[in-house]
């Protein structure tokens, strides 16, 4: 079963949300890890094999135009999944459950992230889009 961790910069109140569909979540708060820093609950997220919800996209991700390039999980081959959320306008907590229900209806409509990301862009006009794809990316050989 796919388990889902959400960072502390997100509600703690969206792991019942997720656990009322059936999903295994927990809240970096709920965990004791309230203010670790980020490399630290690196460890922590891919010992548990947790698939992380966070909106510090580029910490964990890299840039968005470069993802893999930098960030936490630059270096990690194998990991459960990674949701970034990019919304420069903002999230109340209205918004964080809507987001949040579409990201729980894509695990259950598509399965699980295994080496993938969840990239969410939530633009000015509410519009949210949401796009997965691998990470690490995935090489192509064009050598023969």
């Amino acid at each position: 079963m796919q388990k889902i961790l959400i960072d502390e910069n997100l509600s703690p109140s969206l792991a019942s949300d997720a656990q009322q569909k059936g999903f295994l979540c927990s809240h970096v708060n709920h965990l004791g890890k309230t203010g670790t820093k980020d490399w630290e609950l690196k460890r922590v997220i891919l010992e548990g094999d947790w698939t992380f919800v966070t909106n510090n996209g580029t910490d964990f991700r890299g840039p968005a135009n470069e993802p893999g390039s930098s960030g936490e999980y630059a270096d990690v081959r194998l990991h459960a999944g990674l949701v970034c959320i990019d919304a420069p306008f903002g999230l109340n907590l209205g918004i964080q459950r809507q987001i949040f229900g579409l990201i729980l209806d894509e695990f259950a409509k598509n399965g699980d992230l295994t080496n993938q990301v969840l990239q969410v862009d939530v633009r000015k006009d509410g519009r949210v889009n949401l796009e997965r794809f691998a990470l690490p990316a995935e090489k192509t050989d064009v050598s023969k």
